[in-house]
């Protein structure tokens, strides 16, 4: 009953202080995806709360493991002195290096340090993937956002934080300050994401031409 308590007390506060959607119904699956986009931009005076990292990092107590070999290993960081250091070792938005993302005043101001307790091969790969998605939904449903994050230096980013594993992902997390549209294209058609107008569009390719 405490746990139900704690985690329905995580959402009434938490989400509703991030600006999700009232009432007593929880977002379905489609929707919880549609909202849960690689976001470059926060609220830069909106901070995350360590019990909100708690229940994203909670899921990985629920996904999938190969061999439930569970060789993730989590580092929250949500005080700006150390989400400072992180900043300092990651990049954002790599296909569009000419608007320098983040803008200044919208950088994230919460991660998770995702490290491993082997070195990376395909199972742990896809362990990763199931990871990162799930926390990301996670956040998406309690009213934040994120992004998975692989560009950056492990080892200056295990040094800088003083973490006994190197680093295999780094998710950022905050509540989104810009708008993102998925645009449906062709199989063929670029699939690089692009800016309009303020608006960060990102092609999907139509189920149609998914389906083989």
């Amino acid at each position: 009953m405490a746990d139900n308590y704690l985690e329905k007390r995580y959402e009434e506060v938490f989400a509703k202080g991030a600006g999700a959607a009232k009432g007593p119904q929880r977002p379905g699956l489609d929707n919880l995806l549609r909202r849960n986009r690689s976001y470059r931009g926060y609220d830069a005076s909106y901070h995350v709360h360590p019990l909100q990292m708690k229940a994203i990092l909670s899921v990985n107590t629920l996904t999938a493991s190969g061999m439930n070999a569970q060789r993730l290993r989590f580092h929250a960081v949500t005080e700006a002195e150390e989400a400072a250091k992180v900043l300092q070792h990651i990049k954002l938005g790599a296909a569009l290096p000419e608007l320098n993302l983040p803008f200044p005043g919208t950088e994230p101001g919460a991660f998770v340090i995702v490290c491993a307790t082997t070195p990376e091969d395909p199972i742990l790969d896809i362990d990763l993937g199931i990871s990162l998605q799930s926390m990301l939904l996670k956040a998406v449903e309690i009213g934040l956002g994120g992004i998975i994050v692989r560009n950056y230096d492990p080892q200056k980013l295990q040094a800088a934080l003083g973490l006994p594993l190197a680093p295999v992902a780094v998710l950022a997390i905050g509540r989104p300050a810009e708008t993102v549209r998925l645009v449906e294209v062709s199989a063929g058609d670029s699939l690089k994401y692009y800016r309009t107008d303020g608006t960060h569009c990102v092609p999907k390719i139509k189920i149609d031409d998914l389906m083989i």
